[in-house]
């Protein structure tokens, strides 16, 4: 009798793409849509790029997740994530004029009443979506990609954390120039750090957990300390542009 059946393997950009370019196409939509429809692409960029990493994953379309060391290094991997962290957070706070001018994230996007679950949402998207988004792109399709573009070569056939100047300047390049001008300065600092340690750990799995504490610690500092701090002026600053 014939065994079960593998399952099938995903295989090409699709797994690498579909999830970021769909988060990216509906943070853009989000951004452009009134009531009533503001909501539901609020919920949709959450839920649509977790709802692809899941299919995705469960037909073996992220092969290099596996196989990580753990153990005492998942000490460092937090320790990293923390530093990031730091790092992001601290300038803002003890140079003024970096501080932006544009509004931050809206906690009242959902209604009255739905500030906890706006919450909840932007904590999952950003600590547990975002993560595996930006790094299975970046880090694993386009920095490989990078190295084999000219070539009929497979981006798989370069192995993970590969250093060349070519595509540590075009990922480098990418991840702070894809984010928001006021960003530029802090996510240049977090990319050399994270860089350094993807180099060092050499599997990208780790990388995700490190981009995930970041964020994760970023979002309890402003839970916590949202109106604490004060700009020059003596006015409390609310932290939520950072997120």
């Amino acid at each position: 009798m014939a065994g079960p059946r593998k399952q099938q393997r995903a295989s090409g950009w699709a797994p690498y793409w579909a999830p970021y370019v769909a988060f990216l196409l509906l943070v853009e939509l989000s951004g452009r849509v009134t009531e009533p429809f503001a909501p539901v692409f609020f919920v949709l960029r959450v839920i649509v790029p977790l709802g692809l990493l899941a299919y995705y994953g469960l037909r073996d379309g992220y092969p290099e997740l596996r196989g990580a060391r753990w153990g005492a290094w998942t000490i460092a991997d937090l320790a990293v994530g923390l530093a990031g962290a730091l790092l992001w957070v601290a300038p803002f706070l003890l140079f003024d004029p970096l501080l932006p001018s544009e509004p931050g994230f809206d906690l009242g996007q959902l209604g009255p009443g739905g500030e906890w679950f706006v919450q909840i949402l932007r904590a999952i998207g950003y600590v547990a979506v975002t993560p595996f988004v930006e790094e299975l792109f970046v880090r694993s399709w386009l920095l490989r990609y990078v190295d084999v573009a000219e070539t009929r070569k497979s981006f798989q056939s370069v192995p993970i954390a590969r250093f060349s100047w070519r595509s540590f300047v075009v990922v480098t390049l990418w991840l702070v120039f894809s984010h928001a001008p006021f960003e530029w300065g802090v996510m240049f600092v977090w990319t050399m750090l994270t860089m350094a340690w993807f180099y060092h750990r050499k599997h990208i799995a780790p990388l995700v957990l490190v981009h995930a504490v970041t964020n994760g610690a970023i979002f309890a500092f402003v839970r916590c300390f949202d109106g604490v701090f004060r700009d020059a002026s003596g006015a409390p600053i609310s932290l939520w542009f950072l997120l």
